[in-house]
């Protein structure tokens, strides 16, 4: 019988089976030989041990799609990072290190902003700037007013989507506002993980509808870039691309050359300030990083 992982907690892996509900299963001891670690997300293969209290054994972790380091989930097919747009203030350079995981993961992402309505529209416009000369999709709605939160379904929708952001910006509220449980099955995994009492210390799969899954996280307050070389980083900055082969120089860091391209597109203002003095900020962290 095959399923997915939709939890994993305290050794235990909650998994879905589509027509037959939530099956509760340990990992047999092939997986902790072969160190191989069952994520959220995976498609497995388990064995039965009693169908009527739902027990089993995972005995076979199916190919994944790609396998996400933090949060840890398998495959995706986008992620979702959400900031508050005021109350609490946005973190940017958190932000930029979350959309830098995800390049580095080859993961599209969404640049959502809750919490709008305690904004000018000039404020809001301001956010859009910062992301959108990236190439990145920024949403920027309210739940409290259910302003967007249509045009987040639909990019939801037929999707798996992992949903990350620090504690504080409205992410359960956005979780609750797109959860509709439409279907027998999803009122059945409500139940079986008790739904209603947990908070978010795991991450965990929520069915919307016909494949679409929407994978919530914990909360976080501080993300370390990967370790890598500080050369490496320019790779992670879409908006770095348009001008590889451009700079006057090969392997120009982009942050003192002369006749560096990004930066005569920075003061031309095509590329985000902002976003360069945050390239610049981790620049210098892996720099002096690897000096110790």
């Amino acid at each position: 019988m095959t399923g997915i992982i939709i939890k994993g907690i305290a050794g235990f892996y909650y998994v879905y089976v589509v027509e037959s509900g939530i099956y509760e299963c340990k990992a047999k001891g092939i997986f902790r030989k072969d160190k191989q670690k069952p994520l959220v997300g995976d498609r497995v293969r388990i064995e039965i041990l009693d169908e009527k209290d739902r027990e089993g054994n995972l005995v076979q972790i199916l190919p994944r799609k790609n396998a996400l380091i933090r949060p840890a989930v398998a495959n995706v097919d986008q992620a979702m990072v959400i900031f508050a747009a005021d109350y609490p203030k946005p973190n940017f350079s958190l932000l930029d290190r979350f959309l830098i995981m995800m390049e580095r993961q080859q993961v599209s992402t969404v640049v959502c902003f809750n919490k709008t309505d305690l904004l000018g529209q000039k404020e809001i416009e301001e956010l859009h700037r910062h992301y959108e000369p990236a190439g990145y999709r920024v949403l920027t709605i309210s739940v409290k007013e259910n302003r967007g939160v249509e045009e987040v379904k639909g990019l939801l929708r037929g999707r798996t989507t992992v949903v990350a952001g620090p504690s504080g910006v409205g992410k359960s509220s956005l979780t609750n506002a797109v959860q509709q449980e439409v279907c027998m099955e999803t009122g059945d995994i409500s139940r079986k993980l008790n739904r209603g009492k947990h908070t978010t210390r795991h991450s965990q799969m929520i069915p919307l509808g016909a494949d679409t899954w929407f994978v919530d996280t914990p909360g976080f307050s501080s993300l370390y870039v990967p370790d890598m070389e500080k050369e490496e980083l320019r790779e992670y900055y879409p908006e770095f691309r348009a001008y590889e082969g451009c700079c006057r120089f090969q392997g120009c860091t982009h942050t003192h050359e002369p006749g560096c391209a990004v930066k005569d597109a920075l003061d031309a203002a095509v590329i985000d300030r902002q976003r360069y003095d945050g390239y610049l900020e981790l620049y210098g962290e892996l720099k002096d990083r690897r000096k110790y």
